[in-house]
Protein backbone atom coordinates (compact mmCIF):
# COMPACT_ATOMS: atom_id res chain seq x y z
CA UNK A 1 0.00 0.00 0.00
CA UNK A 2 1.12 3.57 -0.62
CA UNK A 3 -0.47 6.89 0.25
CA UNK A 4 -2.41 8.92 -2.29
CA UNK A 5 -0.42 12.16 -2.44
CA UNK A 6 -2.89 13.88 -4.75
CA UNK A 7 -5.74 13.37 -2.29
CA UNK A 8 -3.52 14.60 0.53
CA UNK A 9 -2.75 17.75 -1.46
CA UNK A 10 -6.46 18.33 -2.11
CA UNK A 11 -7.20 17.82 1.57
CA UNK A 12 -4.61 20.42 2.53
CA UNK A 13 -6.08 22.90 0.04
CA UNK A 14 -9.60 22.43 1.41
CA UNK A 15 -8.90 22.06 5.14
CA UNK A 16 -5.51 23.37 6.27
CA UNK A 17 -4.20 26.78 7.25
CA UNK A 18 -1.71 28.46 4.92
CA UNK A 19 1.28 27.79 7.19
CA UNK A 20 0.69 24.04 7.05
CA UNK A 21 0.02 24.14 3.32
CA UNK A 22 3.46 25.70 2.92
CA UNK A 23 4.99 23.04 5.18
CA UNK A 24 3.29 20.38 3.07
CA UNK A 25 4.65 22.00 -0.09
CA UNK A 26 8.17 21.95 1.35
CA UNK A 27 7.86 18.27 2.30
CA UNK A 28 6.53 17.17 -1.08
CA UNK A 29 8.51 19.41 -3.45
CA UNK A 30 11.75 20.15 -1.58
CA UNK A 31 11.30 23.73 -2.79
CA UNK A 32 13.45 26.54 -1.44
CA UNK A 33 10.60 28.96 -2.16
CA UNK A 34 8.25 26.88 -0.01
CA UNK A 35 10.75 26.85 2.85
CA UNK A 36 11.12 30.61 2.72
CA UNK A 37 7.33 30.93 2.65
CA UNK A 38 7.11 28.93 5.89
CA UNK A 39 9.17 31.60 7.62
CA UNK A 40 7.01 34.38 6.19
CA UNK A 41 3.86 32.50 7.16
CA UNK A 42 4.86 32.65 10.81
CA UNK A 43 4.79 36.44 10.80
CA UNK A 44 1.01 36.57 11.21
CA UNK A 45 1.36 34.86 14.60
CA UNK A 46 4.31 36.91 15.84
CA UNK A 47 4.00 39.47 18.64
CA UNK A 48 6.11 42.60 19.22
CA UNK A 49 7.73 40.93 22.25
CA UNK A 50 9.34 38.35 19.94
CA UNK A 51 7.07 35.50 20.96
CA UNK A 52 4.15 33.91 19.13
CA UNK A 53 0.45 33.52 19.86
CA UNK A 54 -2.82 34.08 17.96
CA UNK A 55 -3.71 30.39 17.71
CA UNK A 56 -0.43 29.10 16.32
CA UNK A 57 -1.10 26.37 18.91
CA UNK A 58 -4.59 25.46 17.65
CA UNK A 59 -6.11 24.92 21.09
CA UNK A 60 -4.60 28.11 22.54
CA UNK A 61 -6.22 30.88 20.52
CA UNK A 62 -5.55 33.88 22.75
CA UNK A 63 -3.28 36.53 21.21
CA UNK A 64 -0.46 36.75 23.75
CA UNK A 65 2.86 34.94 23.38
CA UNK A 66 2.96 31.46 24.91
CA UNK A 67 5.49 28.62 25.24
CA UNK A 68 3.07 26.36 23.35
CA UNK A 69 3.11 28.72 20.39
CA UNK A 70 6.90 28.93 20.58
CA UNK A 71 6.95 25.14 20.16
CA UNK A 72 5.05 25.38 16.89
CA UNK A 73 7.08 28.36 15.70
CA UNK A 74 10.37 26.55 16.25
CA UNK A 75 9.01 23.42 14.57
CA UNK A 76 8.15 25.51 11.52
CA UNK A 77 11.57 27.19 11.58
CA UNK A 78 13.19 23.75 11.67
CA UNK A 79 11.03 22.55 8.78
CA UNK A 80 12.07 25.62 6.79
CA UNK A 81 15.77 24.79 7.03
CA UNK A 82 18.20 25.48 5.52
CA UNK A 83 16.28 28.74 5.04
CA UNK A 84 16.56 30.75 8.25
CA UNK A 85 14.44 33.45 9.84
CA UNK A 86 15.62 36.87 11.03
CA UNK A 87 13.24 36.46 13.98
CA UNK A 88 14.75 33.32 15.54
CA UNK A 89 16.98 35.17 17.98
CA UNK A 90 14.09 37.34 19.18
CA UNK A 91 12.02 34.22 19.85
CA UNK A 92 14.75 32.70 22.00
CA UNK A 93 15.21 36.03 23.76
CA UNK A 94 11.50 35.94 24.58
CA UNK A 95 11.77 32.35 25.82
CA UNK A 96 14.66 33.42 28.02
CA UNK A 97 12.53 36.22 29.47
CA UNK A 98 9.77 33.83 30.61
CA UNK A 99 12.03 31.01 31.81
CA UNK A 100 11.72 30.34 35.53
CA UNK A 101 14.71 30.45 37.91
CA UNK A 102 15.29 26.67 37.71
CA UNK A 103 15.72 26.89 33.93
CA UNK A 104 12.35 25.47 32.93
CA UNK A 105 9.41 27.00 31.11
CA UNK A 106 5.93 27.21 32.62
CA UNK A 107 3.42 25.03 30.79
CA UNK A 108 1.53 28.23 29.96
CA UNK A 109 1.45 31.88 30.90
CA UNK A 110 -1.80 33.58 32.01
CA UNK A 111 -4.40 33.50 29.24
CA UNK A 112 -6.15 36.82 28.65
CA UNK A 113 -9.13 35.42 26.75
CA UNK A 114 -9.96 31.73 27.30
CA UNK A 115 -12.44 31.47 24.42
CA UNK A 116 -11.73 28.28 22.44
CA UNK A 117 -8.68 27.50 24.58
CA UNK A 118 -8.12 24.06 26.08
CA UNK A 119 -8.57 24.10 29.87
CA UNK A 120 -5.14 22.57 30.45
CA UNK A 121 -3.62 25.74 28.94
CA UNK A 122 -5.95 28.11 30.78
CA UNK A 123 -5.46 26.54 34.21
CA UNK A 124 -1.70 25.95 34.05
CA UNK A 125 0.41 27.33 36.89
CA UNK A 126 2.67 30.04 35.42
CA UNK A 127 5.02 29.78 38.41
CA UNK A 128 5.79 26.06 37.98
CA UNK A 129 8.28 24.67 35.48
CA UNK A 130 7.04 21.94 33.15
CA UNK A 131 9.36 19.27 31.77
CA UNK A 132 6.70 18.49 29.16
CA UNK A 133 6.66 21.91 27.51
CA UNK A 134 10.34 22.70 28.11
CA UNK A 135 11.45 19.45 26.46
CA UNK A 136 9.01 19.95 23.59
CA UNK A 137 10.21 23.50 22.87
CA UNK A 138 13.88 22.60 23.32
CA UNK A 139 13.52 19.66 20.92
CA UNK A 140 12.35 21.93 18.13
CA UNK A 141 15.05 24.47 18.97
CA UNK A 142 17.70 21.75 18.60
CA UNK A 143 16.15 20.83 15.23
CA UNK A 144 16.27 24.46 14.12
CA UNK A 145 19.85 24.70 15.41
CA UNK A 146 20.90 22.26 12.70
CA UNK A 147 20.46 25.15 10.28
CA UNK A 148 20.73 28.30 12.37
CA UNK A 149 23.78 29.07 14.50
CA UNK A 150 21.91 31.90 16.23
CA UNK A 151 19.67 29.23 17.75
CA UNK A 152 22.50 26.79 18.39
CA UNK A 153 24.57 29.35 20.30
CA UNK A 154 21.76 31.01 22.25
CA UNK A 155 22.01 30.78 26.04
CA UNK A 156 18.35 29.86 26.38
CA UNK A 157 18.89 26.54 24.59
CA UNK A 158 21.75 25.59 26.91
CA UNK A 159 19.71 26.57 29.98
CA UNK A 160 16.59 24.68 28.91
CA UNK A 161 18.55 21.60 27.88
CA UNK A 162 20.29 21.46 31.25
CA UNK A 163 16.96 21.82 33.09
CA UNK A 164 15.52 18.94 31.06
CA UNK A 165 18.53 16.67 31.54
CA UNK A 166 18.41 17.18 35.30
CA UNK A 167 14.65 16.57 35.44
CA UNK A 168 14.90 13.46 33.25
CA UNK A 169 17.65 12.02 35.43
CA UNK A 170 15.26 12.19 38.40
CA UNK A 171 12.51 10.17 36.68
CA UNK A 172 12.17 6.84 38.47
CA UNK A 173 8.77 5.63 37.26
CA UNK A 174 6.88 5.76 33.98
CA UNK A 175 5.88 9.40 33.42
CA UNK A 176 2.79 10.83 31.72
CA UNK A 177 2.77 9.82 28.05
CA UNK A 178 3.44 13.30 26.66
CA UNK A 179 6.26 13.91 29.14
CA UNK A 180 7.91 10.64 28.09
CA UNK A 181 7.41 11.34 24.39
CA UNK A 182 8.87 14.84 24.47
CA UNK A 183 11.73 13.81 26.75
CA UNK A 184 12.68 11.00 24.36
CA UNK A 185 12.56 13.36 21.39
CA UNK A 186 14.82 15.84 23.16
CA UNK A 187 17.39 13.23 24.14
CA UNK A 188 17.47 11.84 20.61
CA UNK A 189 18.17 15.17 18.91
CA UNK A 190 20.44 16.44 21.71
CA UNK A 191 22.60 13.32 21.48
CA UNK A 192 24.17 14.86 18.36
CA UNK A 193 25.84 17.51 20.50
CA UNK A 194 25.54 16.32 24.13
CA UNK A 195 27.05 12.90 24.98
CA UNK A 196 25.09 12.92 28.25
CA UNK A 197 21.87 12.56 26.26
CA UNK A 198 22.74 9.02 25.15
CA UNK A 199 23.03 7.83 28.75
CA UNK A 200 19.71 9.47 29.63
CA UNK A 201 18.09 7.92 26.56
CA UNK A 202 19.03 4.48 27.88
CA UNK A 203 17.60 5.50 31.27
CA UNK A 204 14.21 6.38 29.75
CA UNK A 205 14.29 3.31 27.54
CA UNK A 206 13.13 1.21 30.50
CA UNK A 207 9.74 2.92 30.26
CA UNK A 208 9.23 2.29 26.52
CA UNK A 209 6.95 -0.73 25.87
CA UNK A 210 7.83 -3.27 23.18
CA UNK A 211 5.24 -1.92 20.73
CA UNK A 212 6.35 1.66 21.43
CA UNK A 213 2.80 2.87 22.17
CA UNK A 214 1.90 5.00 25.20
CA UNK A 215 -1.73 5.30 26.28
CA UNK A 216 -2.56 8.87 27.32
CA UNK A 217 -4.03 8.50 30.79
CA UNK A 218 -6.83 11.02 31.25
CA UNK A 219 -6.98 11.82 27.54
CA UNK A 220 -9.71 11.15 25.00
CA UNK A 221 -10.94 7.58 24.64
CA UNK A 222 -8.30 5.65 22.72
CA UNK A 223 -5.81 8.53 22.73
CA UNK A 224 -2.37 7.01 22.19
CA UNK A 225 1.11 8.21 21.36
CA UNK A 226 2.72 5.86 18.85
CA UNK A 227 6.41 5.23 18.33
CA UNK A 228 6.53 7.30 15.14
CA UNK A 229 5.35 10.29 17.17
CA UNK A 230 8.63 10.33 19.06
CA UNK A 231 10.94 8.29 16.79
CA UNK A 232 10.05 9.40 13.25
CA UNK A 233 13.53 9.49 11.71
CA UNK A 234 15.30 6.32 10.56
CA UNK A 235 18.87 5.85 11.69
CA UNK A 236 18.49 7.88 14.87
CA UNK A 237 19.71 6.69 18.31
CA UNK A 238 16.18 6.42 19.66
CA UNK A 239 15.41 3.67 17.15
CA UNK A 240 17.87 1.46 19.06
CA UNK A 241 15.27 1.29 21.85
CA UNK A 242 12.66 -0.12 19.47
CA UNK A 243 12.12 -3.45 17.76
CA UNK A 244 12.41 -3.14 13.97
CA UNK A 245 9.21 -5.14 13.52
CA UNK A 246 7.38 -2.66 15.76
CA UNK A 247 8.68 0.21 13.61
CA UNK A 248 7.52 -1.51 10.42
CA UNK A 249 4.11 -2.23 11.94
CA UNK A 250 3.71 1.38 13.01
CA UNK A 251 4.64 2.60 9.53
CA UNK A 252 1.88 0.33 8.20
CA UNK A 253 -0.53 1.84 10.73
CA UNK A 254 0.35 5.37 9.70
CA UNK A 255 0.19 4.56 6.00
CA UNK A 256 -3.22 2.97 6.38
CA UNK A 257 -4.47 5.97 8.36
CA UNK A 258 -5.11 8.14 5.32
CA UNK A 259 -8.86 8.76 5.11
CA UNK A 260 -10.99 8.97 1.99
CA UNK A 261 -10.83 12.78 2.03
CA UNK A 262 -7.03 12.55 1.75
CA UNK A 263 -6.10 13.63 5.27
CA UNK A 264 -5.30 11.99 8.56
CA UNK A 265 -7.37 12.19 11.75
CA UNK A 266 -6.38 12.96 15.33
CA UNK A 267 -7.38 10.88 18.35
CA UNK A 268 -7.31 13.73 20.88
CA UNK A 269 -9.90 16.36 21.73
CA UNK A 270 -10.00 19.69 19.90
CA UNK A 271 -11.55 22.68 21.60
CA UNK A 272 -13.01 24.61 18.65
CA UNK A 273 -14.16 23.99 15.09
CA UNK A 274 -11.14 25.92 13.86
CA UNK A 275 -8.77 23.77 15.89
CA UNK A 276 -10.36 20.57 14.56
CA UNK A 277 -9.56 21.62 11.01
CA UNK A 278 -6.12 22.97 11.85
CA UNK A 279 -5.04 19.87 13.75
CA UNK A 280 -5.99 17.63 10.84
CA UNK A 281 -3.91 19.75 8.48
CA UNK A 282 -1.03 19.71 10.95
CA UNK A 283 -1.05 15.92 11.43
CA UNK A 284 -1.43 15.33 7.69
CA UNK A 285 1.81 17.21 7.05
CA UNK A 286 3.46 15.16 9.76
CA UNK A 287 2.17 11.84 8.43
CA UNK A 288 3.35 12.52 4.89
CA UNK A 289 6.74 13.75 6.11
CA UNK A 290 7.30 10.66 8.29
CA UNK A 291 6.22 8.21 5.61
CA UNK A 292 8.44 9.83 2.98
CA UNK A 293 11.53 9.91 5.21
CA UNK A 294 10.97 6.20 5.90
CA UNK A 295 10.68 5.27 2.24
CA UNK A 296 6.93 4.72 2.10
Amino acid sequence: MSIHLGRADAFMASHARVLDRRRFEAVTTDSDAARQAINRGLDAYRNPDGGYGWGLEPDLRAPESQPGAALHALEALADAGPATSPHATALLDWLNSVTLPDGGLPFALPVSDPVACAPFWVHADPAESSLQITAAVATQAHRAARWDESVRDHQWLATATRYCFDAIRRIDEAPFAYVLSFALQLLDIASDTHPEASELLDHLGQFVPRDGAFAVVGGAEGETLHLLDYAPEPGRPIRNLLDSKAVSKDLDRLEQGQLQDGGWAVDFLSYSDAASLEWRGYVTVGAVAVLRMNGR
